[in-house]
């Protein structure tokens, strides 16, 4: 007859243990829905229009697309002064930079999608322009 002594049994694991790991799981599980509603969540999107002043390429290790749209109108931030509205943007899509960047000057319709931060492989702004739904020259 075996002996059953010499075989082993697996080891269970203590309550304390169990316990542990899975609050351990349920933290990390926590973090990344955090991470996600901060970096990934479109907090909103839009479309902003007016006259494109620039658009450049710059970055230490990511390079990222950087834009800045003038809007027709004037406003204020301090009495007594004026000036005009501007919306600054990231590009992540290189074809979407390239017509920008070839048509400076222009009159463009833009939607973006705005993030609750921004991440840098996307760029600087939270607002990161994903699509052209118009282009026209500027009428003197």
């Amino acid at each position: 007859m075996e002996d059953f002594k010499d075989i082993e049994s697996p080891k269970k694991k203590s309550p304390v243990k169990r316990f542990f790991i899975r609050l351990l799981l349920v933290f990390i599980l926590i973090l990344a829905v955090v991470a996600w509603w901060q970096y990934f969540y479109v907090f909103g999107d839009g479309v902003k229009s007016g006259e494109l002043n620039y658009l450049v390429r710059k970055g230490n290790v990511f390079k990222t697309y950087e834009g800045k749209l003038i809007q027709s109108g004037l406003r204020s931030k301090a009495i007594g002064s004026v000036q005009s509205y501007e919306f600054e943007f990231s590009v992540s899509n290189d074809s979407i930079a390239k017509v920008l960047m070839n048509n400076s000057g222009k009159y463009f319709d833009l939607h973006y999608k705005e993030y609750k931060n921004a991440l840098p492989w996307r760029g600087y702004t939270v607002y990161v322009v994903d699509e052209i739904r118009g282009m026209k020259d500027i009428v003197p």
